[in-house]
């Protein structure tokens, strides 16, 4: 059984930065490996892969005072999987494609 994994965009000004050098970030769950992420993606946005990172970001620690006498107490965020996917040349995702000036001008004046 074939299942894909759900992968999102990971939408941030440093991603978006990579996107230009032809390198998209996505959130991944933890437990995919790069061969899944390399099928989800390539089925999602139908393109063509050539190289993948990924890395884990550790959850950090999060502390919370619950009163007066009581001792202060600590939780973990979840950890994160972030997937660095870079794309065959020609290939990419509009998803991180800039808006054209002309897309920019009729929005502004949608706004007024």
């Amino acid at each position: 059984m074939n299942s894909l994994i759900p992968v999102y965009p990971r939408a941030t000004e440093k991603a978006y930065g990579q996107a230009k050098n032809n390198v998209y970030v996505f959130d991944v769950p933890v437990t995919a490996n790069k061969q899944q992420i390399i099928d989800a993606i390539s089925a999602q946005f139908q393109v063509s892969i050539v190289g993948i990172k990924t890395l884990v970001q550790s959850g950090k620690a999060i502390r919370a005072n619950r009163g007066k006498r009581s001792q202060p107490g600590i939780s973990m965020r979840k950890d994160s999987k972030k997937a660095y996917v870079t794309l065959a040349e020609g290939h990419s995702i509009k998803v991180f494609d800039e808006a054209t000036d002309s897309d920019d001008k009729s929005a502004k004046k949608e706004k007024k």
